[in-house]
Parts: structure tokens; sequence; C-alpha cells
């Protein structure tokens, strides 16, 4: 039995939920959007597009300098290095070597092109099939017709 992740917390509303397909910023807007999305990727083979632009944003939001350069080498180590089970897949050249003069002088902004990129790959590639999904449509039905109350 395959379990609905979307339905676990946090659960969109039906008017989120159909709010995702006006764009893929409403999906990444809402805790619950970025959940479902997520799992979708996870079908994909993908989910690590995600993860990597999940540990961006947090990184952004930090600013104690040691812990910066911390996070900065740990997405380093679990999402742009070749050895990575994790690697996230773009196209390489400028962005990569910016990181690379980046990765130098961590800040909590080292990896802003790279997550511009794959938040446009996730929008482009996958978003489209994620609105086409049984994951979307099954979540869509699940929540016009809830299972009645025990």
């Amino acid at each position: 039995i395959e379990v609905n992740l979307c339905f676990l917390s946090p659960k969109p509303t039906l008017e989120d939920a159909r709010s995702w397909t006006i764009s893929f910023e409403k999906v990444m807007k809402s805790a619950a959007g970025r959940s479902c999305f997520r799992q979708f990727l996870r079908t994909e083979f993908s989910e690590e597009n995600m993860m990597f632009w999940l540990a961006c944003e947090e990184l952004k939001k930090e600013t104690n300098k040691t812990v910066v350069e911390e996070k900065v080498r740990q997405i380093y180590e679990d999402f742009i290095s070749i050895l990575s089970p994790k690697e996230v897949r773009w196209h390489h050249g400028r962005t990569e070597d910016l990181i690379n003069r980046n990765m130098l002088e961590p800040t909590s902004h080292t990896f802003d092109d790279a997550q511009q990129q794959i938040y446009t790959l996730m929008q482009r590639d996958s978003y489209p099939r994620f609105i086409n999904s049984a994951t979307y449509t099954d979540l869509l039905k699940g929540l016009e017709d809830p299972p009645p109350e025990p």
C-alpha cells in the first residue's frame, strides 16, 4: 500500500492545493506544496534538487560566520561534490567556477547562482509533470472528497 505523504503534516487545504496549478512559486511558498512536490521528486529520483534548494534557503538565514562556513562546507559535500550520492545535476561551467571561487570565502550566498539554476530546472522540468501526476490528482480528489469520519 502506497501512502500519499501529502496527507501527512502539513496537510494542505483544497484551496492551497488548487493554487499550485497557478505557478511553481505557489508550490514553493507553501510548506505543504514543498512537501508534496518533494514526494513527487522522490518518485523521479530527483529529490536532491529540493533538498539542495531548502538547504540554501536555510543557509541564507544564518548570520554566524562560523556556522555559515560549516553549512557551506556541508552543502558542498552533500550536493555539489562529484563524490556525493545526492549530487545535484545542472549545467556545469560558469556556475561551478563561481561556486569554487565562493568557497574560498564562504558566505550565506555562496550557492545563490546554483540555487537559482536548480529552481529553474525544477520549474521547467519537474513542475509540469507534478501538476499532471497521479500524486497531485489523488491529493485533489482526497481533499475534495474527504473520507467519512469514523
